[in-house]
């Protein structure tokens, strides 16, 4: 069975979630006080990246078009549609 994973869709969640996620450890720094190290605040700008970065790759492979028509996709249900199978008829004995 192919992989009929939606990539695009799915970089573009894990991005915004990563982007939310760094916002959250960056309120402690910048507005608390708390852990105000620099490395602290480098993994948190690192983190922003990686989330700007998904998000970025999910929009341009959704905008794009990118994704393979795959099981949910309508190309099969409208194929499915036009082979209709023969109706079944039912002999008298």
């Amino acid at each position: 069975m192919p992989c009929e994973c939606q990539w695009g869709l799915s970089s573009l969640i894990l991005g915004i979630v990563v982007i939310l996620a760094a916002g959250v450890f960056t309120f402690f720094p910048a507005f608390l006080g708390l852990f105000d190290y620099p490395w602290y605040i480098a993994l948190c700008w690192l983190w922003f990246g990686i989330g700007v970065t998904f998000t970025t790759i999910g929009v341009v492979y959704e905008c794009m078009g990118c994704q393979k028509a795959g099981r949910w996709h309508n190309a099969k249900a409208k194929e499915a549609e036009e082979d209709a199978p023969t109706p079944y008829i039912m002999i008298n004995a």
